[in-house]
């Protein structure tokens, strides 16, 4: 099955206004995410799709592929969904802009769930929440599974709820997940989601996913072990920064 990575990528970030083109590293914060994705081995095409012009030539200048897509989507979603429907593609990987510490592994991981799981139409990942800290902050969402990894809820609240007594992090079988905001679609079910109506359960967690639940659609989900850092704001930037520069060896593209 063929598969692409597109990376939705908006100049006006609420919290960090043109993060993508920050650029303390000597490389643009959205060419880190690229290389990174021109790393996984399942997918044969990276485009960025972005709502501005300084993004595309950004991109171009250090030999990337950009589509300038329309500014008025409300949701990364949709804007991966307009540069979907010119692909020739099965599926479409959704990698978040500000991702520049994504393992390429997982956006392998995403493509296989679904070649491995006809049924589904979407994949994600999930790593297994260890503090109580995490599992009660609603920046973090969770995800409850069935015991064949197919995605029952996604919520900002502790889910599942321990009535009595604290939840054990510990067990063999996580059932306490931390939703990492990676997805795999299957370009068919892309383009049908993206002319559903938001759905109320959506508008009250504020998550995307949702939509795809409340419609009956099959979300997989693989579990990993790890995630990692996404840059939200500034400061997140600067930590990366620093890591990077200790670290140089680390962000160079394989061979």
């Amino acid at each position: 099955m063929r598969s692409a990575i597109v990376i939705p990528a908006r100049y006006g970030s609420t919290r960090l206004p043109g993060k993508p083109l920050l650029r303390s590293t000597g490389k643009f914060l959205i060419q880190h995410v690229y290389e990174q994705a021109l790393q996984a081995r399942r997918s044969t095409h990276v485009i960025v799709a972005t709502d501005d012009s300084r993004i595309v030539a950004a991109v171009e200048s250090f030999g990337g592929t950009a589509v300038l897509t329309r500014k008025e989507h409300p949701s990364g979603t949709d804007r991966v969904a307009e540069v979907a429907q010119k692909l020739d593609v099965d599926i479409i990987v959704n990698l978040q802009g500000d991702e520049p510490l994504i393992d390429p592994n997982y956006l392998d991981r995403v493509v296989e769930l679904l070649q491995h799981d006809p049924q589904a139409q979407l994949a994600t990942l999930a790593v297994p929440i260890s503090s109580t800290e995490v599992y009660r902050s609603p920046n973090c969402v969770k995800v409850v599974t069935d015991d064949t990894g197919r995605a029952l809820y996604f919520s900002r609240s502790p889910i599942p709820m321990v009535r009595d007594g604290e939840p054990n992090f510990r067990t063999d079988a996580p059932r306490f997940l931390h939703h990492l905001g990676l997805y795999a679609y299957r370009r068919t079910a892309l383009l049908q989601l993206a002319q559903l109506p938001v759905h109320p359960l959506e508008t009250l967690e504020k998550l995307e996913q949702l939509r795809a639940l409340a419609a009956g659609w099959r979300i997989q989900v693989g579990v990993v072990a790890h995630g990692s850092p996404g840059v939200d704001t500034l400061d997140d930037y600067e930590r990366f920064v620093r890591d990077h520069r200790q670290k140089p060896a680390r962000w160079r593209p394989a061979a």
